[in-house]
């Protein structure tokens, strides 16, 4: 059997999962049993994508006798299906790791175990799909099964409103790519991938698809302005299954950009990146502004998950960029960034989801401001989390550093585009990547700061107990992933170099003969970097740092409240809070690009009532767009529903007038 017939076998085996759960019914080792066979399938999926990634022997597809009566479906494992086939086996085993845990709490688990299998089968059948038909059907069936998870808390009316509009988004967003592969089958409805690559399009034709594919596999990614269903259905889905969401379903709708736009389209013009950087660098700094003045704790992974997507597109607009020029080496660099992204941005923003599910668990409340001192009661959760939150603001050694890192350097490259627009542009699109970088920063020390320092802030927090085994060990494989990944970048650029090759028809020099395992893209007389020379540095000067505070200071032992801002006071009410940490930036950026307000309430003379502040933020997508869309259609639609009592007279009357206007417009098209 080959291993493309062997993966489509185990995505059929995760779809069936999903009813066997039902029949099983509510017994007790059925959670278990269901979590524990999807991790082991989906560790074959990703074992499948890493050996046709290392060993270079990927299979040609297969044909099934279902789908379209004249083609059937079709099914590939090339280069790049296989990296992603890795990013889902590794975030699908982890997390379904997680769940036998997790999902011990949840109080209807068939909601979840109905959906959760089938969902990793149908991302997968996206993956391996080699015609249209096939990629559209895996990728609604995909859609409405992490619809299903989003609302398994449907008591809730938070809950109802995220399904709502993820519903909405996910319909617009399949009618964009249906409209994408119409465009790219032609008038002869050639549905193959393999034909499509063959067909000449006029440039005007190329920027059509390409937008389509914006709105698409943009919206289901999270690009700005199509996002603003991901911070309402992410939080709203159980934590386990934001962690699939955030860390893998993003990357499928990644996928399929890449996929249209690298490899069926073809090469396109240069003055088609503009669009795909612009919008990048744009979502990027949005998406972590939002994050920044978030208090609910997976809200603003949420929207941490929109900047992260916007550095992704950035990247791979750069490539675009490079492409179109014939600059193959500086496109294969951006490319390799952005791959590299992806698969990071998997493995700590999984982590970080599956720790806030976590924290959730013990204490009850995702609000930043009730937490607080989690490090002294959840030191374990405490820990792995600390190094997704140090993994994701891109500071060395870990692995977000090293793809950005990458990011840049091919941001550097830009000078050499012969195109002044894009000469000026690039560089200013880096400046935004570059605030995007610090204000995640920024953003985590808040999050963890807030969270997990300082002293308890509710009872919750104060009794909160570690969680179960099978949470932690899935949350250290992650943790150790961004320090691995992190120090020696290297071989995850290797690993990626047969996709680069594959879809640019070039790559990076090969990495693995460096001396201290450096990474060098270009020239090392010009950029070099070594994770493992940076963690030595860092170990050593920790370790010299703490022998000489314990050698040469005073060994007598003080003890005192954790963050008590020099207050006497031990109320855990002084120390600094969410929106307190966030004040200034609200007030510097948040003012003009969120439309942040603040107000205070005052007591009368004599009133012993304390004063208040309230400070509003709104996401100024959703309120300079899809609120007025809103008004407008329930307006409409209110307007409209006196048709429905008409007399018969002025239905007939209306009847007539459509039926001429539709011979006015035939006798002018003609």
């Amino acid at each position: 059997m080959t291993a493309v017939e062997l993966a489509t076998l185990i995505s059929a085996a995760l779809l069936a999962l999903g009813p066997c759960a039902v029949l099983a019914g509510h017994r007790p080792w059925v959670s278990g049993a269901v979590y524990s066979i999807s991790s082991a399938l989906c560790v074959g999926i990703a074992a499948l994508g890493a050996a046709g990634l290392f060993t270079r022997t990927l299979d040609s597809s297969v044909a099934l006798p279902l789908g379209l009566p004249w083609i059937g479906s079709h099914f590939q494992l090339d280069a790049l299906s296989a990296f992603f086939l890795v990013i889902l086996g590794i975030g699908g085993s982890v997390v379904s790791l997680y769940g036998i845990g997790y999902g011990r709490h949840e109080h209807d688990p068939l909601r979840v175990l109905a959906f959760y299998p089938p969902f990793l089968g149908a991302m997968a059948l996206v993956l391996l799909a080699a015609d249209a038909f096939t990629f559209l059907m895996s990728w609604e069936v995909m859609s409405l099964l992490s619809w299903a998870l989003v609302l398994t808390h449907h008591q809730k009316e938070d809950t109802r409103t995220a399904g709502y509009v993820y519903l909405v988004m996910a319909g617009f967003g399949a009618m964009a790519l249906l409209l994408a592969f119409g465009l790219l089958a032609g008038s002869g409805g050639l549905y193959g991938f393999e034909v499509m690559r063959g067909v000449q399009r006029t440039p005007l034709m190329a920027a059509v698809i390409l937008g389509l594919m914006l709105l698409g596999a943009g919206s289901k990614a999270g690009l700005a302005p199509l996002h603003v269903w991901l911070p309402l259905a992410h939080p709203a889905a159980p934590s386990h299954v934001s962690a699939l969401m955030s860390g893998v379903m993003t990357k499928v709708a990644l996928y399929g950009f890449i996929r249209v736009i690298f490899d069926l389209l073809g090469p396109s013009a240069w003055w088609a990146s503009p669009a795909v950087i612009i919008l990048g660098s744009l979502t990027a700094v949005l998406g972590i502004l939002l994050a920044m003045m978030e208090r609910d704790l997976k809200r603003a992974l949420a929207y941490s998950t929109i900047e992260n997507i916007g550095v992704i597109f950035a990247a791979l607009g750069l490539a675009m960029a490079f492409r179109a020029n014939g600059m193959t080496a500086a496109a294969a660099l951006a490319f390799t960034a952005a791959l590299f992204h992806i698969f990071n941005h998997m493995v700590f923003k999984s982590l970080l989801f599956m720790g806030a599910g976590s924290v959730l668990t013990a204490t009850g409340t995702r609000d930043l401001d009730g937490l607080g001192g989690l490090i002294h009661r959840m030191p374990v959760t405490s820990f792995v989390v600390l190094v997704g939150a140090l993994a994701i603001s891109a500071l060395p050694p870990l692995n977000g550093f090293a793809s950005e890192w990458l990011l840049f350097q091919a941001v550097l490259m830009s000078p050499a585009i012969p195109q002044d627009a894009l000469q000026l542009m690039i560089p200013a699109a880096g400046g935004l990547l570059a605030l995007a970088a610090a204000l995640a920063a920024a953003a985590f020390v808040r999050i963890y700061g807030v969270g997990f320092l300082g002293r308890a802030r509710s009872e919750a927090a104060r009794t909160a107990v570690e969680v179960d085994r099978f949470s932690l060990t899935a949350m250290a494989v992650l943790a150790g992933l961004c320090v691995l990944a992190g120090v020696l970048p290297g071989m995850v650029i290797d690993a990626i170099s047969p996709v680069a090759r594959a879809v640019l028809g070039g790559q990076l020099p090969v990495q693995g003969n460096e001396a201290w395992f450096k990474i060098v893209p270009i020239a090392e007389a010009r950029s070099s970097y070594s994770g493992m020379l940076v963690l030595l540095f860092v170990a050593f000067s920790a370790s010299g740092a703490a022998w000489a505070v314990h050698r040469l200071a005073s060994h007598r032992v003080r003890r005192s409240a954790a963050w008590d801002c020099g207050f006497p006071d031990a109320n855990p009410i002084t120390q600094y809070s969410a929106s307190g940490f966030a004040q200034p930036l609200r007030r510097v950026l948040g003012a003009d690009i969120l439309g942040a307000h603040e107000s205070v309430w005052m007591p009368a003379p004599g009133d012993k009532s304390p004063a208040r502040l309230t400070v509003t933020v709104d996401d100024p997508i959703w309120r300079t767009v899809y609120s007025p869309i809103g008004t407008t259609v329930f307006y409409v639609a209110t307007r409209m529903n006196g048709l429905q009592f008409l007399t018969i007279r002025r239905y007939l009357s209306l009847v007539f007038l459509v039926l001429i206007v539709l011979l006015v417009g035939l006798m002018l098209w003609a």
